[in-house]
């Protein structure tokens, strides 16, 4: 495991986001969702692939609130461009997602 400073990881923006829209993302090398999230007034709507699909129905995602890093420059994947990472925990294809237990304001910072 490499260490990182507090510095590094003051530069990470990890937000907390609520899922507006989750559609298939046939053309993804791998079964994902693209994702429409709203993470605030400040950091506005973000577009993200999450590889979700073996655990999630979209229809059970729209409306959850979840945790994504918000200063990744963007990646271009297949025809999609992601603008944030969702964040999970992985378990060999299977991620589930990190949310807060609790309902809180779009945009709140994860520290």
């Amino acid at each position: 495991m490499n260490e990182i400073t507090w510095n590094d990881f003051e530069k990470i923006e990890m937000r907390v986001g609520t899922i507006l829209e989750a559609h298939d993302f046939p053309e993804a090398r791998n079964p994902s969702y693209k994702l429409t999230i709203d993470f605030g007034e400040k950091y506005g709507i973000k577009r993200s692939s999450a590889q979700i699909t073996s655990i999630y129905s979209k229809e059970e995602i729209i409306g959850s609130q979840i945790v994504a890093v918000v200063n990744f420059p963007p990646k271009q994947i297949a025809n999609f461009m992601s603008e944030c990472l969702v964040l999970g925990a992985v378990k060999g294809k299977d991620v589930t997602l990190i949310s807060p237990n609790k309902s809180v304001t779009n945009g709140f910072r994860i520290e």
